[in-house]
């Protein structure tokens, strides 16, 4: 579990200014993976009290270019942010509820796939999403 002390250590390395709303949106990311934007404001906002749309919007997309999060953004669904950064990891999504979990790579290292045709291509990263049931939604009798 990362401390504000842990999130004040990497804003720092990744150059970036130590504010209040950076560490506040680092652990709103850490506290809840593959959280949505509307989830992470209010977690903020019940760390920091009243601050923006837009300043929690700024900060995420900062943290975003420094690869202190990761934005991901499965077809149809809302832009989500996790704190699993630096590896080649991909994601299972519900069909149903769309919950959001991390899958590690089925094959090898990074990129995990080699393409059939890389089309000249130097590809260093694959993105698969997995897509089916959890295993709540899978219990559930159809009605």
């Amino acid at each position: 579990m990362s401390t504000p002390t842990d999130f004040e250590r990497m804003l720092r390395g990744a150059a970036l200014r130590v504010t209040r709303p950076r560490v506040a949106v680092l652990t709103a990311v850490h506290d809840q993976p593959h959280a949505d934007t509307d989830s992470i404001i209010g977690a903020v906002r019940e760390n920091l009290g009243e601050v923006s749309h837009q300043a929690v919007y700024d900060v995420l997309r900062a943290l975003s270019v420094a690869g202190l999060v990761r934005r991901i953004q499965p077809p149809g669904s809302v832009a989500r942010y996790e704190s699993r950064v630096g590896d080649n990891h991909h994601h299972v999504v519900c069909r149903s509820c769309g919950v959001i979990a991390d899958v590690d790579c089925a094959v090898g290292e990074a990129p995990c796939l080699t393409a059939s045709d890389d089309h000249g291509f130097v590809i260093d990263e694959a993105e698969v999403i997995y897509w089916g049931l959890c295993p709540d939604c899978s219990t559930k009798p159809s009605s």
